[in-house]
């Protein structure tokens, strides 16, 4: 067993013991999409949040106007203290508009929307995916501990373990090398040693004070995660930032190729790392960091088999090097920088959203 800890102050879990912390002035932000509808995942998650008691729960809903008011009805089965934001709706989407911040949808502008909802009456905000099939209660207790100790940022790490294999692999095979391989021709960067501190740096599992919540700068789509890491970075640092241990997940697991596979997630998480150490003064060097990031995941993939071998657990080194091919091809500059602004800077409010989605909502609905 160890306990281990890297810059950033990393919280084992050595006795399965659920932490106090303050749920009941934290809103737990939960993004779903119709897949998540009555699953089997979706539905642990909600159950376990009930005997968590937070002081909100906020779904941020991306759904077809068909499927919305099955979807509020089952919500609303659960005995928590909820809101919905429709990200989707016709209004919200207007809304945003009007203020010129629709632009490119995706979970990280539906996470957007229900942090700045999260964070207008809650001191604490801890937010996590709803696929994960394992998920506890104590989670959010151990998310929320070390902000109740003066911490701005908490991030979850866990082992991707299950039928017999290593999974992660968008983490272990893409932004680890590739941290890597940029740390490797930048010593002594600060952003990238902050970035490779992280054990599982894409969970979606995080929370954080509603003051840095309103601070954020989140991006768009798939690169949400590690947008916020470059966020924490500037406003947490070493010191101000926490990790902790959540065990071992399963979830939904997703394809290689097509339009919500490991490819397209890999362009997105590319160019919003690639946005976040150019943003700290890391000038990477495009001719060559493709190259230099399949040298830096060979060697990966080599510890890699030798771990999975050590354990007992199946493990394709082909298979895993046609994924960095792959990933190989998403390495480019950033381009334009199209995230969506810190609340604290724009002139919508959270209640101007809430108040849209619930006109969208009673409109699908007949009410």
């Amino acid at each position: 067993m160890e306990y281990g800890q890297e810059r950033i102050a990393t919280l084992h879990d050595l006795t399965g013991t659920v932490p106090d912390a303050p749920t009941d002035r934290a809103a737990v932000v939960v993004p779903m999409t119709e897949r998540e509808y009555a699953g089997l995942a979706a539905e642990r998650v909600l159950s376990e949040l009930e005997s968590v008691a937070p002081g909100e729960v906020v779904v941020a809903l991306r759904a077809p106007p068909e499927k919305v008011a099955p979807f509020l009805d089952w919500l609303e089965g659960f005995d928590l203290p909820l809101s919905v934001v429709w990200c989707n709706g016709p209004g919200v989407t207007d809304l945003l508009a009007d203020r010129g911040l629709n632009g490119e949808a995706g979970k990280g502008r539906d996470v957007w929307l229900a942090l700045g909802v999260a964070a207008a009456d809650s001191e604490y905000v801890a937010v996590h995916d709803a696929d994960a099939k394992t998920y506890e209660a104590g989670d959010v207790a151990r998310l929320l501990y070390p902000l109740d100790r003066g911490y701005d940022f908490s991030k979850g790490y866990y082992a991707r373990v299950e039928n017999g294999k290593l999974y992660g692999r968008l983490c272990r095979l893409f932004y680890a090398p590739l941290v890597r391989a940029l740390a490797d021709a930048t010593p002594g960067a600060e952003v990238l040693e902050y970035l490779d501190s992280f054990r599982y740096a894409l969970a979606g599992e995080f929370a954080a004070s509603a003051s840095f919540v309103r601070a954020l700068r989140v991006e768009r789509h798939w690169g949400l995660e590690v947008g916020t890491l470059g966020e924490a970075f500037g406003y947490a640092g070493f010191d101000g930032t926490a990790q902790v241990d959540l065990g071992r997940y399963e979830h939904d697991h997703r394809a290689v190729s097509g339009p919500t596979g490991l490819s397209d997630m890999s362009r997105h998480v590319g160019r919003a790392l690639l946005r976040a150490v150019q943003a700290h003064g890391v000038t990477p060097e495009y001719d060559t960091l493709p190259d230099r990031y399949r040298r830096v995941a060979e060697t990966f993939v080599e510890q890699y088999a030798a771990d999975a071998g050590f354990n007992g657990l199946g493990y394709d080194p082909s298979e895993e090097r046609e994924q960095v091919d792959i990933y190989a091809e998403a390495i480019s500059p950033p381009g334009d920088d199209r995230r969506l602004p810190a609340w604290r800077e724009v002139e919508l409010t959270p209640a101007e959203v809430l108040s849209a989605s619930r006109e969208d909502v009673s409109a699908v609905r007949g009410r």
